[in-house]
């Protein structure tokens, strides 16, 4: 048998833990998935699809080296979120994605993912530049990328999530 090899690598914050996900944290993802909560990453979903969707988060990270990591509590290790590196087909570049779960909203955490994986993207894969899409109406997304120093940029029209606005963040050299 023969296959691809590949690891994951965890990155720890001082609240959190950026991590693979892994199969104790279905309930969690799938909870998310099925809410409403959802419907600024494309849902609702049913549990089928959000299984898939966890299986594809995996997949990126065999097949561009890097992905979203599962966003633990660092004490616990509850699932609270997925956030990183993106770069699905259709995308004009790579993003960097964040979603916290309800049990996490208000608590800055999706910030503190966020910057964890833009620090990643720029000190450890060495890109220059990287972009947040975000769909239009999701205001808390929107606050966090200003907050991070983001600027709108532009929008593209992805054929199923419709109209999704551009923000470039900060530079590698801006942000060092």
């Amino acid at each position: 048998m023969s296959g691809t090899s590949f690891t994951i690598p965890t990155l720890e914050t001082a609240q959190l833990r950026l991590r693979a996900p892994e199969i104790r944290d279905l309930d969690a993802y799938v909870g998310f998935c099925a809410s409403e909560r959802s419907a600024q990453v494309g849902g609702p979903f049913t549990r089928e699809q959000a299984v898939r969707r966890i299986e594809a988060t995996l997949g990126h990270w065999a097949l561009r080296g890097y992905g979203r990591w599962m966003v633990a509590d660092r004490v616990t290790d509850r699932a609270l979120g997925i956030a990183g590196p993106f770069f699905p087909d259709c995308w004009p570049e790579p993003e960097i994605g964040w979603t916290v779960f309800s049990c996490a909203e208000g608590r800055g955490l999706a910030h503190e993912a966020a910057l964890a994986a833009r620090a990643y993207v720029y000190g450890t894969l060495g890109w220059d530049t990287v972009i947040s899409a975000i769909a239009p109406g999701n205001t808390r997304s929107v606050a966090l990328a200003r907050r991070m120093g983001a600027v709108a940029e532009g929008r593209f029209e992805h054929p199923r999530f419709g109209r999704l606005d551009i923000w470039r963040h900060r530079s590698a050299r801006e942000v060092a």
